[in-house]
């Protein structure tokens, strides 16, 4: 996929990452030692052990709102203390989005570096086909052992088969051949403090009397303390913030629902109804552990002595609305929904700096691997975000939009711009049976610089370029119509047939 600067749009961009200039040099100085250590082919020392590339540990927190991390600056809470301190460590990312804003389609994304559509998990139920090419595999390939804790959710399942929401077969764990102790559908077969997962030979591995948090990562820990004769990717996966089902609502640990009365409401939910006014002290209660368990990863990467080799990812498959856009908590090309929070410390990231490049789900593999120095294969349709660390000119070049895909809720296409959401939706469809469709019409607008709570939809307007939504030289009738040609161009690159889009001419 060609991520240059595309000269045929002149959409706005907003400035580079704060100080950049005067990270440039630490950052290459960091990025330097692992990418001359790291060779397509691992060597080997004397212990047969792969030398040189750092291990990995991925972090996937379900369903947490990238403003609930305080480093951010959008959130004055002062709860995370941890992840903030990752934030000042590591390389933050301002903008990182996911691709398809659902459980298994955004993990999907995740781990092949593919649209959801190009995966076939557009949707829930659906799996990852077997031998599909993951980062699990690739880095098997390169000598690390691939290991998997917590919350799967990409193995075919079925509520009317309670059996695939459990145990998953070795065929479908996407490469994950190492350690295995999670659950396909571990909100099915878990609560929050008593549950079941399965190891890799299918036996139950059962808690109770334990936060959900607190016994995944203690499975973590103990991961960690262990001793290992080659490199490691290991991936904890946690359900925590999403909602609990048979709650239908957030359950944060014992008395931490008490801890956070009356919090600060995020802009985007105040305006609307949803279960907010009474979810929202638990949702941070939830997050809350979530930080308090990553005090507990870092503290054993410490006593291991593998903070200094270890490369930290902290990110979410989406984020949550609290029912302000649909009936639910995802499944919309909000911003509450797609934005995500993304974190990574370690060698070759450990520079403070701020990344302010619009990144996706779909672009994580693709830059795990070149920052390993492993070649990424031609099945992946994400671009690497490793050079923005440290390369000017990468930045420049770097194509500042993201393409996402909705189903279930509606079936829609949105493209994510520095000032711009547009959405086109297709009326016609049935979310829940149909992946895509021949015709879309516009369907929402928002301007993200003068709106970021995306309180107003401007689609269908037709106003001239002196009134307020836009201070340009270009109607928001044109401005639309680009837009959707960039929209179009995009669903054709992830392999879409280009479909038609209408105008919608609901404003006069």
């Amino acid at each position: 996929m060609n991520e240059a600067a595309d000269t045929s749009q002149n959409l706005p961009r907003q400035s580079s990452r704060r100080s950049f200039l005067k990270q440039t040099a630490l950052a290459a100085a960091a990025v330097s030692p692992l990418m001359a250590a790291a060779d397509p082919a691992p060597e080997t020392g004397a212990s047969g052990k792969p030398a040189n590339r750092p291990n990995v540990l991925l972090v996937i927190s379900d369903q947490y709102r990238w403003d609930f991390i305080c480093a951010y600056g959008h959130n004055p809470m002062d709860f995370t203390p941890n992840l903030d301190a990752m934030f000042r460590r590591g390389t933050a990312f301002e903008n990182a989005f996911t691709n398809q804003p659902l459980c298994s389609p955004a993990r999907a994304c995740l781990f092949t570096g593919q649209y959801a559509t190009t995966t076939g998990v557009w949707k829930l139920d659906f799996g990852l086909q077997p031998g599909a090419t993951t980062l699990a595999t690739v880095l098997r390939a390169a000598g690390y052992s691939a290991n998997y804790i917590g919350k799967w959710h990409l193995a075919p399942n079925s509520h009317s088969k309670p059996v695939t929401e459990g145990f998953v077969p070795l065929e479908y764990r996407g490469g994950f051949d190492g350690l295995w102790q999670a659950s396909n559908v571990i909100e099915r077969t878990t609560h929050p403090y008593q549950g079941t997962i399965w190891d890799a030979a299918g036996n139950p591995m059962t808690f109770d009397g334990i936060y959900r948090v607190d016994y995944l990562t203690d499975l973590a820990v103990k991961f960690l303390q262990q001793e290992h004769d080659k490199p490691f990717f290991l991936v904890l996966s946690q359900l925590e913030p999403h909602h609990d089902i048979d709650a239908d609502g957030f359950v944060p640990p014992t008395g931490y629902d008490e801890k956070f009365r009356n919090p600060y409401v995020p802009p985007d939910l105040r305006p609307f109804p949803g279960d907010w006014p009474f979810q929202l002290a638990n949702y941070y209660g939830d997050c809350k552990r979530i930080d308090e368990s990553m005090e507990k990863i870092f503290r054993t990467l410490h006593e291991q002595n593998l903070e200094d080799n270890t490369i930290v990812i902290f990110l979410s498959d989406h984020g949550c609305h609290f029912r302000t856009r649909n009936v639910e908590y995802k499944r919309s090309p909000h911003e509450s929904s797609i934005h995500v929070p993304l974190l990574i410390q370690g060698p070759g990231f450990n520079n403070g700096g701020r990344i302010s490049e619009l990144v996706s789900l779909v672009d994580f593999a693709p830059t795990l691997l070149a920052a390993l120095g492993i070649d990424v294969p031609a099945s992946m349709q994400g671009k690497s975000f490793f050079p923005l660390i440290s390369d000017p000119a990468a930045r420049a070049a770097w194509r500042n939009e993201i393409f996402i895909q909705i189903s279930e809720s509606e079936t829609a296409r949105a493209l994510r711009t520095p000032e711009w959401t547009y959405v086109a939706l297709a009326p016609g469809a049935k979310p829940g049976a149909d992946a895509s469709s021949p015709v879309y019409q516009d369907y929402q607008l928002y301007n993200n610089a003068a709106d970021p709570a995306q309180i107003i939809n401007l689609a269908g307007r037709i106003d001239p370029p002196k009134l307020i939504h836009y201070a340009g030289n270009r109607s928001m009738r044109q401005i639309t119509d680009q837009l959707r040609e960039r929209l179009l161009a995009r669903m054709e690159e992830a392999g879409e047939t280009r479909p038609q889009i209408t105008r919608w001419d609901y404003y006069p």
